[in-house]
């Protein structure tokens, strides 16, 4: 029975959360087979280290280990490092190269961010996963080889399936083991203990005393998101390590090396929108549009009866009070869409003499009814009242003085104001 602790010690694991655990030891069970091992999680969370440990512990590990990148290697190449090329097969190809699945022969190819291989590619990987057999680029010769694959990535596979990013036969025989690493967020008991790591190798690698953070500050780190995982704690550890002269670290210090952190936790963000989000976008837009177009029916409703010579003046006030409130409503939903861009204080406009205003008169055409003319019309007509005096009229539409400064100039009524 192997030790965990030692196969930790061995690879350069620390940790002693569940999840953890129960990786180290899957990767144990499985090694000894040939059966082929996906790893997940998140960027940044140390999947390198289960295929080190899976071929370490089998019947390969004397024969080689591989790495590769799939991310990093181009598009128009990849298939020429991974099976190898005759000479002549494309330009530049001056002499015939092996592919790391020939040099692996025997031993294991470790094939991380393997949800970016292209789609003519993944079904040479599925060949090789099936029968065992290649083709170089430019031959026409079948080759043979014996190696274990442990893939890696930190996609969501079911998703690139569903878009037609990652075939499903190629995903199901990469994934006959699955071995799942939790986000660093998932492992708080964790985190002191990387960062002690991490400080003291630094201050080895830097020649200076060791970073010490307060209890508050631990505190942060712990409750901390980590977006990045373990490769984010690492850099912060290391620019602390440079950067602060004073070897303990308070909260306010560590703040400021922690993104998103203006108050307790920092939120955490999406940076990508996908499809259901422009839905609900679209959903939200409709809604609004629809509101917009049963508030514009409604004042052309209320404009009617104030044409109408039957109705009372106690009427036709509580009729301009629902103009006023409409009005702004449709600004506030014209603002939603990106529509009405002015930067207002927001007050809410409340009519104080209604007798002043006179709408059923200057109406002409009710179809032909603007809310901007409207509005322009009544800031007129209360300067003409108060003879020019901001303060007044703004007292007597109800609103602030700087509001009114501020249409007055949007909409050019400066002569109106002499």
């Amino acid at each position: 029975m192997v030790d965990l602790q030692n196969v930790k010690q061995r690879f350069g694991i620390i940790g002693m959360s569940e999840g953890v655990n129960r990786s180290i030891e899957k990767s144990l069970r499985v090694a000894p087979t040939d059966i082929s091992v996906l790893v997940t999680g998140e960027s940044g969370v140390g999947k390198e280290n289960i295929p080190k440990i899976i071929h370490q512990f089998s019947h390969r590990k004397h024969s080689k280990y591989i790495a590769v990148n799939c991310g990093a290697i181009p598009e128009g190449t990849i298939d020429s490092e991974l099976f190898g090329h005759e000479k002549g097969a494309f330009t530049g190809a001056t002499s015939t190269r092996k592919g790391y699945f020939e040099v692996a022969d025997g031993g294991t190819i470790f094939l991380d961010e393997v949800g970016e291989l292209p789609m003519a590619t993944q079904v040479r990987l599925l060949r090789i996963l099936e029968t065992g057999e290649f083709i170089k680029v430019g031959s026409s010769i079948v080759q043979k080889t014996n190696v274990r694959i442990v893939a890696a990535t930190n996609l969501d596979m079911n998703e690139a399936i569903q878009k037609d990013k990652f075939r499903e036969d190629l995903f199901y025989r990469l994934s006959t083991v699955e071995i799942n690493i939790p986000p660093l967020r998932d492992r708080k008991q964790d985190i002191p203990l990387l960062f002690r790591k991490f400080a003291s190798d630094f201050a080895e690698k830097y020649r200076m005393p060791a970073l010490k953070l307060s209890d508050d500050a631990i505190k942060i780190l712990v409750e901390y998101h980590w977006q990045g995982n373990i490769r984010q704690l690492r850099n912060i550890a290391e620019q602390m390590s440079v950067l602060e002269k004073d070897r303990m670290l308070s909260l306010e210090k560590l703040r400021n090396y922690l993104p998103n952190t203006g108050s307790q936790l920092p939120a955490i963000v999406k940076n990508k929108k996908t499809e259901s989000d422009f839905s609900s976008e679209r959903e939200i837009l409709y809604k609004v549009l629809f509101d917009m177009k049963n508030d514009l029916n409604e004042l052309k409703k209320i404009t009617m009866k104030l044409m109408d010579k039957n109705v009372s003046q106690e009427e036709k006030e509580g009729l301009i009070q629902k103009i006023y409130d409409n009005s702004f409503e449709l600004g506030e939903k014209s603002s939603e869409l990106g529509l009405y861009n002015e930067d207002s204080d927001k007050e809410d406009v409340k009519k104080k003499d209604s007798n002043n205003f006179e709408y059923a008169e200057t109406i002409e055409e009710v179809e032909t009814l603007s809310l901007l003319d409207k509005e322009i019309e009544l800031i007129k007509k209360a300067l003409e009242r108060s003879k020019g005096k901001r303060k007044l009229a703004a007292d007597e539409l109800g609103i602030s003085e700087r509001t009114l400064y501020r249409k007055i100039k949007q909409y050019d009524l400066q002569n109106q104001n002499e």
